[in-house]
């Protein structure tokens, strides 16, 4: 069981990985023996990070990266598959905040004018599809660029639960993004799977980490979203992990086109907070 689920030796890339899940899954997978490049666009972060891995004896390296920037994805990879001799696992994670809806649940009256339809600005929408969107499909062609002359790799993209219910707490635009990599995500799997590639998503709800400004580290506001998540509160990042290795490892072997919800059951209540 321990091997097909082993990532030893494997060259993993990480975006958005100084911060939240990218974090866990960069972390997570370094002390299971693969060689983890981090890509982030907060220089200071992500060099901080670095260091604390190193000074464990981790395998990992720094790597600025603006995602929604093509051309710099295209060199970061490049600098990466060169560096590692290649590219087996990229986990296309960068993703920015969703930035308030219509509506703010757990708090005062839940009213939020900042977050209605005529308040959304041209620069919010853009910012959003440009990181969460096209920086996906940019890290997925870039990375199918090193995957597929091997035949071998696997990509996994991480999308939300809004990708799959809708909800007025977030910003719509946030939902668009997310949404849209799925199904993006889909279609390339159909044409990677012709040279084993595969191409999964993961689907979080809620965890502790710093979206919506940190609103689940507090704790008032985590005690208001854990009464909504059929388990009974909120993840900690960590707790990505498992369905991380299975879509990276061979033992999701045969899984391709898929997205994992890893929600507590959030999506399966009834509720729309």
């Amino acid at each position: 069981m321990h091997d097909i689920f082993s990532v030893q030796g494997k060259a993993v890339l990480v975006t958005g990985g100084a911060s939240g899940l990218g974090l866990a899954i960069a972390e997570g997978f370094a002390k299971r023996g693969a060689r983890v490049a981090i890509a982030d666009l907060n220089p200071e972060t992500l060099g901080q990070q670095v260091d604390r891995l190193k000074a464990d004896g981790l395998q990992v390296s720094g790597h600025q990266l603006d995602v929604a920037n093509s051309t710099e994805t295209e060199s970061v990879f490049a600098e990466v598959a060169t560096s590692y001799g290649g590219l087996d696992v990229l986990f296309a994670n960068a993703g920015i905040d969703p930035g308030p809806g219509p509506t703010a649940p757990h708090s005062g009256s839940g009213q939020n004018p900042a977050g209605v339809i005529e308040a959304y600005s041209d620069d919010r929408w853009k910012s959003l599809i440009d990181i969460s969107l096209n920086g996906v499909f940019y890290s997925i062609r870039a990375g199918m660029r090193h995957m597929r002359p091997r035949k071998s790799g696997s990509i996994i993209v991480t999308t939300s639960i809004s990708a799959i219910r809708p909800t007025i707490a977030i910003g719509a635009a946030y939902m668009a993004a997310k949404a849209g990599a799925a199904q993006a995500m889909r279609g390339f799997a159909l044409e990677a799977a012709a040279d084993n590639v595969r191409i999964n998503a993961l689907a979080p709800g809620p965890f502790a980490t710093n979206i919506n400004d940190g609103a689940m580290k507090n704790a008032a506001k985590r005690a208001g979203m854990a009464s909504a998540v059929p388990l009974g509160r909120v993840a900690d990042p960590t707790e990505i992990l498992g369905a991380a290795l299975l879509l990276a490892s061979d033992a999701g072997g045969f899984i391709t086109g898929e997205q994992i919800v890893v929600d507590g059951g959030t999506s399966l209540s009834a509720a729309r907070h």
